[in-house]
């Protein structure tokens, strides 16, 4: 064997062995726990696009611009977690189709999602907040599947119904609310064709710039929600949304509104009001719509307790509207009130006031039914009207610094619902609204975030 033979017999062996190391992406470096440069556990920043899964440690972050989780990968944050955004690179945490979160707070210690502003400076708008996107069905074309709006460039939607996009669970979201530009905005939560197998409870959204929760499709359940002091809508469903939500609360804020009308609902099968499949048909139970009772200063723009329009569908059950000044329960579109007329819409053992009309319809809902007959329909299926909102006894529902929900003895929110023909997802319960006797705020929901200390 000449010696040119053995240097390349040689240099072989040594590619081969090389080609042969195994690469552990199990290991703390992959996992988002060594200390590699781009670990936040290191840097205590967020930044970015993860393919690995990461695993927070605890303590505080810094959310620096657009995060994204990609498919396959886990964010996963431990109770009493503090993430901030970053002041000049305002931050967002987008969840893509495939990846998870799993953000397990507690009652006595919740993830705080916030500004990174100080103490009395913080302002609705300082940084995006969090999307979720999943595989359930959305009323939307696949090929492609829909972009989700704020301008973060990822789609959303399939087929997967009982898709799994992780848990939230005593999580507070506080100041989010950007617009990339008008008509598309990120929201304190966003969900995109979230599906059924995600566990999402025990939420707060405060101080939002746009809605505090809305929903583009998918199948996702919900229990025991906050909004409070948001600026458009404090729950808003389109697309194609079929999910389930018991227990929530909606408390406006007089002197904080937005260019666009505020409702405690605003709901569209679709933005052209179409008859596209599946219909955009939430069913809620224990729901507290609180408006703001004619309080001085209040915006211009707050608007219905329910605003159900564009060929939308839904189930309103055992619930509270109260306090709103242009109407409570509102339909629009002939699509929308046909469906409540045949009773593929529902709305039943609920109280109701408003400060203008209880009941609304427009002008193209009017030709199929009247505000007249909806009251009607309302109150023959266990709803009461009021003139007065003193006169459903809830503790302190206006007080916005310091709300107590909770029904007096007497209340007539104490009983009357009823749960009859309904999903097993719903614990039947005797009250209407969001609370019975019992508070389930304490310890984790927050009021007073612009003077928490973080």
């Amino acid at each position: 064997m000449n010696k040119l033979t053995q240097l390349f017999i040689a240099g072989a062996l040594a590619l081969t062995a090389t080609s042969c190391v195994k690469v552990n992406f199990e290991d703390p470096i992959a996992s988002g726990t060594g200390t590699n440069a781009d670990d936040p556990n290191t840097t205590r920043i967020l930044k970015g696009s993860y393919e690995r899964s990461i695993t927070l440690t605890g303590g505080t972050y810094t959310i620096q611009g657009y995060v994204y989780v990609q498919q396959g990968a886990t964010l996963t944050i431990p109770a009493g977690t503090i993430l901030k955004s970053d002041i000049s690179q305002k931050g967002a945490i987008i969840i893509e189709r495939g990846a998870k979160i799993e953000a397990n707070g507690t009652a006595s210690n919740p993830i705080v999602f916030t500004s990174g502003k100080a103490a009395g400076s913080r302002l609705r708008g300082d940084w995006g907040g969090i999307i979720l996107l999943g595989n359930a069905p959305t009323n939307r074309p696949l090929s492609p599947a829909p972009l989700v709006e704020g301008g973060v460039d990822r789609r959303y939607g399939g087929t997967t119904a009982n898709d799994n996009s992780g848990t939230m669970r005593y999580v507070r979201i506080e100041f989010a609310g950007i617009a990339a530009e008008p008509g598309s905005e990120i929201n304190g939560l966003t969900l995109g064709g979230v599906g059924s197998g995600t566990t999402l409870e025990y939420i707060q959204v405060s101080y939002g710039n746009d809605d505090a929760y809305e929903f583009f499709g998918g199948t996702v359940n919900l229990k025991y929600l906050l909004s409070y002091a948001t600026s458009d809508d404090d729950y808003d469903f389109d697309f194609g949304y079929t999910g389930k939500i018991q227990y929530a609360v909606a408390q406006r804020r007089p002197e904080i509104g937005d260019t666009d009308a505020g409702n405690g609902v605003e709901a569209d099968n679709d933005g052209s009001g179409t008859s596209a499949r599946p219909f955009t048909r939430p069913e809620l139970s224990n729901f507290t719509w609180i408006g703001s009772n004619g309080a001085p200063n209040t915006q211009a723009f707050e608007n219905f307790g329910n605003r159900w329009r564009r060929g939308v569908r839904f189930s309103v059950r055992n619930s509270i509207m109260m306090g709103w000044p242009k109407g409570g329960f509102s339909m629009e579109s002939a699509l929308t009130a046909t469906a409540f007329g045949n009773d593929t819409s529902v709305f039943r053992n609920n109280l109701v006031h408003a400060l203008a009309d209880a009941y609304k319809v427009d002008a193209s809902a009017a030709g199929v039914i009247t505000a007249a007959a909806v009251k009607t329909k309302a109150e023959t299926n266990g709803g009461i009207t009021y003139t007065n909102p003193a006169d459903i006894m809830l503790t302190a529902p206006f007080n916005v610094d310091a709300p107590n929900y909770i029904p007096m003895t007497g209340s007539p929110a104490l009983t009357g619902a009823s749960f009859t023909g309904m999903d097993a997802f719903f614990t039947p319960v005797a009250f209407r609204g969001a609370f019975g006797t019992s508070n389930w705020t304490t310890g984790w929901a927050s009021f007073t975030p612009q003077t928490n200390a973080y």
